[in-house]
């Protein structure tokens, strides 16, 4: 049974555009850490293989030290590890993949499909990397893996289940007639799977979300695998999520709404909370919510959706105006997100 750490689009030195210079800073540095932190989880969990599907970093012109960093987490792995670089970190002369001096165990496919053979584990591993910010012909056709007892597998960056597009398209029936036992692709920032034939394709998503277009956990794959099934599992691994949540004040305090929808544990996270429902006419105010709810999060966003009581305005004798269906929006002329 070989066990495979399968992970991608670690996106390295991102922006993390919406964060206060500082917090922005701390995220890049904890994302160099998270190199070091899934290494150790590749060790702890004895991986024979680990495969890193492209997007490691943000893009070509990473700092060195990030590069560093990772080059130095990868080689503390006991294990072979391969690298399909992606549409933001495509391999090519400035490249991180082409400036450093990567150690032994670490193999980077830089541009047509090539196979590596691992004897030692009876498997073959192939893979083939982007050589630019684009890939509209899939690097998966025309490719079968032979019946020969070995386990087959791919590295590839790019999109399961599309016949057409920028990103490395790989049609179904083309990853069905690879003949591969499991092919692991990035790009793709949520988790997903799909079977075709006799192959598993599965692509974990990013290891750790960057705004709230990447909410909940996020992680890597730990995949065990012989000639006669595969079995995967995802592994949590993101030190923060990004949480949107809505939250009803109609009837409550908003403090007190607002504190009831939450799990217990949100320091670590980066939260927008969306009120709704219906307030007295006074509103919500929303610099004292967040001075009492700063140090619940990581990181805060408060948008006011809420609207005054309707009954409010038809006691006022002013419904027939339709003045009713105003929210704090069109009686203030702002949104009244901080």
């Amino acid at each position: 049974m070989l066990t495979v750490i399968h992970g991608a689009d670690f996106h390295l030195d991102s922006a993390f555009a919406g964060l206060r210079p500082e917090q922005a800073a701390a995220r890049r540095r904890e994302s160099r850490d998270s190199c070091r932190r899934l290494a150790a989880e590749a060790r702890g969990r004895k991986a024979d293989l680990v495969l890193l599907a492209g997007d490691l970093f943000d893009s070509g012109s990473a700092f060195r030290e990030t590069g560093e960093t990772l080059r130095e987490a990868l080689g503390q792995i006991p294990a072979p590890v391969l690298i399909a670089p992606g549409n933001h970190d495509w391999y090519g002369p400035g490249s991180p993949y082409a400036e450093l001096e990567w150690p032994e165990n670490v193999h980077i496919f830089r541009g047509a499909l090539e196979a590596v053979e691992l004897p030692e584990l009876n498997a073959v591993v192939y893979g083939a990397g982007f050589t630019g910010p684009e890939q509209t012909e899939s690097l998966l056709r025309d490719f079968s893996a032979p019946a020969d007892g070995r386990l087959h597998l791919m590295v590839l960056h790019g999109e399961a289940g599309v016949s057409e597009g920028r990103y490395d398209p790989l049609p179904k029936e083309e990853i069905a007639a690879s003949g591969l036992h499991y092919l692991a692709l990035g790009h793709i920032h949520k988790p997903g799977q799909l079977r075709a034939g006799r192959t598993l394709c599965a692509w974990p998503g990013c290891l750790e979300g960057r705004g709230f277009d990447e909410l909940g956990e996020r992680g890597f794959y730990q995949l065990e695998l012989d000639t006669s099934g595969a079995r995967l599992h995802f592994v949590p691994f993101a030190r923060r999520r990004y949480e949107i949540r809505e939250v009803d004040v109609t009837g409550r305090e908003p403090l007190a709404a607002v504190l009831a929808a939450l799990p217990e544990e949100t320091a670590e996270d980066l939260y927008r909370i969306v009120l709704t429902g219906e307030t007295d006419e006074k509103g919500v105010d929303l610099a004292a919510l967040r001075e009492a709810l700063t140090d619940r999060f990581y990181a805060l966003e408060l948008t006011d959706h809420t609207r005054i009581a309707r009954d409010l305005w038809e006691r006022a004798g002013e419904a027939r105006f339709g003045l009713a269906a105003l929210d704090h929006r069109d009686m203030n002329g702002w949104e009244g997100s901080i």
